[in-house]
Protein backbone atom coordinates (compact mmCIF):
# COMPACT_ATOMS: atom_id res chain seq x y z
CA UNK A 1 0.00 0.00 0.00
CA UNK A 2 1.34 3.49 -1.19
CA UNK A 3 2.39 5.82 2.19
CA UNK A 4 0.92 9.44 1.87
CA UNK A 5 3.55 11.69 2.92
CA UNK A 6 3.64 15.21 3.94
CA UNK A 7 6.43 17.62 4.10
CA UNK A 8 9.60 16.66 5.79
CA UNK A 9 8.63 13.08 6.51
CA UNK A 10 11.01 9.96 5.66
CA UNK A 11 10.14 6.71 4.73
CA UNK A 12 11.99 3.44 4.22
CA UNK A 13 11.61 1.90 0.76
CA UNK A 14 13.74 -1.08 0.90
CA UNK A 15 13.28 -2.15 4.32
CA UNK A 16 9.65 -3.08 3.52
CA UNK A 17 10.02 -4.38 -0.02
CA UNK A 18 12.97 -6.41 -0.47
CA UNK A 19 14.39 -7.09 -3.59
CA UNK A 20 13.64 -3.62 -4.36
CA UNK A 21 16.36 -2.72 -7.03
CA UNK A 22 15.00 -0.27 -9.63
CA UNK A 23 12.42 2.71 -8.69
CA UNK A 24 10.42 5.47 -11.09
CA UNK A 25 10.74 9.01 -9.31
CA UNK A 26 7.10 10.57 -11.09
CA UNK A 27 6.80 13.71 -11.03
CA UNK A 28 3.16 16.15 -12.06
CA UNK A 29 2.03 19.58 -11.85
CA UNK A 30 -0.65 21.71 -13.75
CA UNK A 31 -1.05 25.12 -14.69
CA UNK A 32 -3.43 27.36 -12.33
CA UNK A 33 -5.73 29.27 -14.68
CA UNK A 34 -3.91 31.06 -17.15
CA UNK A 35 -4.25 35.49 -16.49
CA UNK A 36 -5.71 37.39 -19.86
CA UNK A 37 -3.43 38.50 -21.90
CA UNK A 38 -3.85 42.15 -21.76
CA UNK A 39 -2.57 45.78 -23.67
CA UNK A 40 -1.08 43.92 -26.61
CA UNK A 41 1.15 40.89 -24.91
CA UNK A 42 1.43 42.17 -21.23
CA UNK A 43 2.21 38.26 -20.36
CA UNK A 44 3.95 36.90 -23.45
CA UNK A 45 4.74 38.35 -27.07
CA UNK A 46 1.99 38.55 -29.64
CA UNK A 47 -1.04 38.28 -26.66
CA UNK A 48 -0.24 35.23 -26.73
CA UNK A 49 0.34 33.86 -22.81
CA UNK A 50 3.11 31.29 -22.53
CA UNK A 51 3.02 27.60 -21.42
CA UNK A 52 4.55 27.15 -18.18
CA UNK A 53 7.69 24.96 -18.97
CA UNK A 54 8.66 22.56 -15.65
CA UNK A 55 12.03 20.96 -15.70
CA UNK A 56 13.05 18.13 -13.68
CA UNK A 57 16.67 18.06 -12.24
CA UNK A 58 18.32 15.33 -10.67
CA UNK A 59 21.44 15.96 -8.53
CA UNK A 60 23.70 12.72 -7.26
CA UNK A 61 25.51 14.10 -4.22
CA UNK A 62 28.56 12.56 -2.31
CA UNK A 63 28.59 11.50 1.21
CA UNK A 64 29.80 15.38 1.95
CA UNK A 65 26.09 16.20 0.52
CA UNK A 66 28.11 18.02 -2.93
CA UNK A 67 27.69 17.29 -6.30
CA UNK A 68 31.35 16.44 -7.17
CA UNK A 69 31.13 16.96 -11.11
CA UNK A 70 28.65 18.41 -13.67
CA UNK A 71 28.39 14.96 -15.15
CA UNK A 72 26.52 14.33 -11.82
CA UNK A 73 23.97 17.04 -12.70
CA UNK A 74 20.76 14.71 -14.75
CA UNK A 75 18.37 16.86 -16.94
CA UNK A 76 17.15 17.60 -20.31
CA UNK A 77 20.65 18.16 -21.78
CA UNK A 78 22.24 14.93 -19.73
CA UNK A 79 18.91 12.61 -19.98
CA UNK A 80 21.65 9.49 -18.68
CA UNK A 81 24.13 9.66 -15.84
CA UNK A 82 27.20 8.27 -16.70
CA UNK A 83 27.17 5.49 -14.37
CA UNK A 84 23.80 4.69 -16.23
CA UNK A 85 22.02 4.18 -12.60
CA UNK A 86 20.26 7.56 -13.34
CA UNK A 87 17.83 7.94 -16.61
CA UNK A 88 15.85 10.88 -17.14
CA UNK A 89 12.98 10.33 -19.22
CA UNK A 90 12.42 12.84 -21.64
CA UNK A 91 11.21 16.53 -20.92
CA UNK A 92 7.28 17.70 -20.98
CA UNK A 93 6.97 21.43 -22.25
CA UNK A 94 3.59 22.27 -20.72
CA UNK A 95 2.37 19.95 -18.28
CA UNK A 96 -0.37 19.03 -19.75
CA UNK A 97 -2.49 15.77 -19.53
CA UNK A 98 -2.91 13.29 -16.72
CA UNK A 99 -0.41 11.42 -14.51
CA UNK A 100 3.33 11.80 -14.10
CA UNK A 101 4.37 14.49 -16.38
CA UNK A 102 8.03 13.58 -16.12
CA UNK A 103 9.64 10.81 -14.85
CA UNK A 104 13.36 9.35 -13.79
CA UNK A 105 14.43 5.87 -13.56
CA UNK A 106 16.62 5.08 -10.70
CA UNK A 107 18.72 1.47 -9.78
CA UNK A 108 18.95 1.84 -6.37
CA UNK A 109 21.21 -1.74 -6.45
CA UNK A 110 23.84 -0.42 -8.93
CA UNK A 111 24.30 3.26 -8.08
CA UNK A 112 27.96 3.39 -7.04
CA UNK A 113 28.58 3.59 -3.21
CA UNK A 114 30.48 7.29 -3.62
CA UNK A 115 26.68 8.34 -4.19
CA UNK A 116 24.75 9.18 -0.87
CA UNK A 117 21.75 11.50 -2.14
CA UNK A 118 19.73 11.44 -4.90
CA UNK A 119 18.05 14.98 -5.00
CA UNK A 120 15.25 15.75 -7.10
CA UNK A 121 14.28 19.34 -8.54
CA UNK A 122 12.07 21.15 -10.43
CA UNK A 123 12.98 24.17 -12.21
CA UNK A 124 10.76 27.07 -14.40
CA UNK A 125 12.36 27.19 -17.54
CA UNK A 126 13.20 31.00 -18.50
CA UNK A 127 10.90 32.17 -15.59
CA UNK A 128 12.09 35.57 -15.16
CA UNK A 129 11.78 35.94 -19.06
CA UNK A 130 8.30 34.98 -18.94
CA UNK A 131 7.44 36.02 -15.32
CA UNK A 132 6.48 32.82 -14.19
CA UNK A 133 6.87 31.25 -10.85
CA UNK A 134 5.66 27.95 -8.95
CA UNK A 135 2.53 30.32 -7.47
CA UNK A 136 1.09 29.65 -11.70
CA UNK A 137 1.52 25.79 -10.12
CA UNK A 138 -1.17 23.41 -8.93
CA UNK A 139 -1.48 19.77 -8.01
CA UNK A 140 2.32 19.20 -7.68
CA UNK A 141 3.35 15.99 -6.53
CA UNK A 142 6.05 13.07 -6.16
CA UNK A 143 5.48 9.37 -5.90
CA UNK A 144 7.71 6.74 -5.87
CA UNK A 145 6.65 3.26 -7.21
CA UNK A 146 9.17 -0.30 -8.28
CA UNK A 147 10.19 -0.20 -12.06
CA UNK A 148 9.91 -3.41 -12.40
CA UNK A 149 6.19 -4.11 -10.53
CA UNK A 150 4.75 -0.67 -10.71
CA UNK A 151 3.82 -0.84 -7.42
CA UNK A 152 3.49 2.56 -6.05
CA UNK A 153 5.23 2.87 -2.84
CA UNK A 154 5.16 6.81 -1.54
CA UNK A 155 3.62 10.21 -3.06
CA UNK A 156 4.12 13.42 -1.50
CA UNK A 157 1.59 16.16 -2.73
CA UNK A 158 3.29 19.97 -2.56
CA UNK A 159 0.34 21.77 -1.37
CA UNK A 160 1.78 25.02 0.22
CA UNK A 161 1.74 28.45 -1.21
CA UNK A 162 5.12 29.00 -3.58
CA UNK A 163 4.32 32.54 -4.50
CA UNK A 164 7.26 33.83 -6.22
CA UNK A 165 9.29 31.03 -6.69
CA UNK A 166 11.15 29.68 -9.41
CA UNK A 167 12.28 25.96 -8.40
CA UNK A 168 11.95 23.89 -6.10
CA UNK A 169 12.82 20.69 -4.23
CA UNK A 170 10.59 17.89 -4.24
CA UNK A 171 11.97 15.15 -2.34
CA UNK A 172 15.80 13.04 -1.92
CA UNK A 173 16.41 9.43 -2.20
CA UNK A 174 19.02 8.70 0.62
CA UNK A 175 20.98 5.63 2.02
CA UNK A 176 21.08 5.18 5.69
CA UNK A 177 22.22 1.73 7.51
CA UNK A 178 22.59 -0.20 3.87
CA UNK A 179 18.54 0.99 3.84
CA UNK A 180 16.81 3.09 0.76
CA UNK A 181 14.90 6.14 2.09
CA UNK A 182 12.51 8.86 0.55
CA UNK A 183 12.48 12.19 2.43
CA UNK A 184 9.40 14.59 1.15
CA UNK A 185 11.37 17.96 1.20
CA UNK A 186 9.37 20.47 -0.44
CA UNK A 187 11.67 23.43 -0.49
CA UNK A 188 11.15 26.46 -2.24
CA UNK A 189 13.35 28.62 -3.82
CA UNK A 190 14.42 31.51 -6.06
CA UNK A 191 17.12 30.36 -8.39
CA UNK A 192 16.98 31.08 -12.12
CA UNK A 193 19.04 28.70 -13.55
CA UNK A 194 20.42 24.88 -13.43
CA UNK A 195 24.16 26.75 -12.55
CA UNK A 196 22.64 28.18 -9.56
CA UNK A 197 20.68 25.18 -8.18
CA UNK A 198 23.98 22.81 -8.18
CA UNK A 199 26.05 26.03 -6.76
CA UNK A 200 23.99 25.50 -3.40
CA UNK A 201 25.43 21.80 -3.67
CA UNK A 202 28.83 22.64 -4.00
CA UNK A 203 29.00 22.48 -7.93
CA UNK A 204 31.26 25.97 -9.24
CA UNK A 205 29.09 27.75 -11.53
CA UNK A 206 32.88 27.73 -13.52
CA UNK A 207 32.24 24.10 -14.83
CA UNK A 208 29.11 24.91 -16.64
CA UNK A 209 31.31 27.30 -19.23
Amino acid sequence: MSVSLKKGQKVSLTKDNPGLRNVVVGLGWDEAEKPKAIFGGLFGGGGKVQDIDCDAIVFLLDAEGKIAKREDVVFFNNLRHVTGCVMHQGDNLTGAGEGDDEQIIVSLSKLPSQYERVVILVSIYKATERNQHFGMIKNAFIRIFDADTNKELCIYNLSENYDGMTALVFGELYRKNGEWKFNAIGQPLQLWSIAELAERYGLPRSVWH
